[in-house]
C-alpha cells in the first residue's frame, strides 16, 4: 500500500491531528527499534520502524488515546 493512503487512514484514527500522529509514530518506532515485537507481518530488519509503526496505527493494531 502507499505511503499517501496509510497516512490518510491513520490521520482518520486519531481525528486528523497530524501532531498526535508524528509524535504517536515516532513513540512507536523507538518501542520497535528497542526491540518491541510489530503487531503486523513487517520485519524490523527489512522495514523501516517508522514504517511498521504507521501501518500499526493505519490499520487499526495501536490505538492512540486522542483525548489525553
Amino acid at each position: 500500500m502507499k505511503i499517501e493512503k496509510l497516512t490518510a487512514m491513520a490521520l482518520e484514527r486519531v481525528d486528523f491531528d497530524r501532531y498526535l500522529l508524528a509524535a504517536a509514530v515516532g513513540k512507536r518506532a523507538e518501542a520497535i527499534a528497542n526491540g518491541a515485537k510489530p503487531v503486523v507481518d513487517m520485519d524490523p530488519k527489512i522495514d523501516k520502524f517508522t514504517d511498521i509503526a504507521l501501518v500499526e496505527i493505519a490499520e487499526g493494531k495501536i490505538i492512540i488515546d486522542t483525548e489525553a
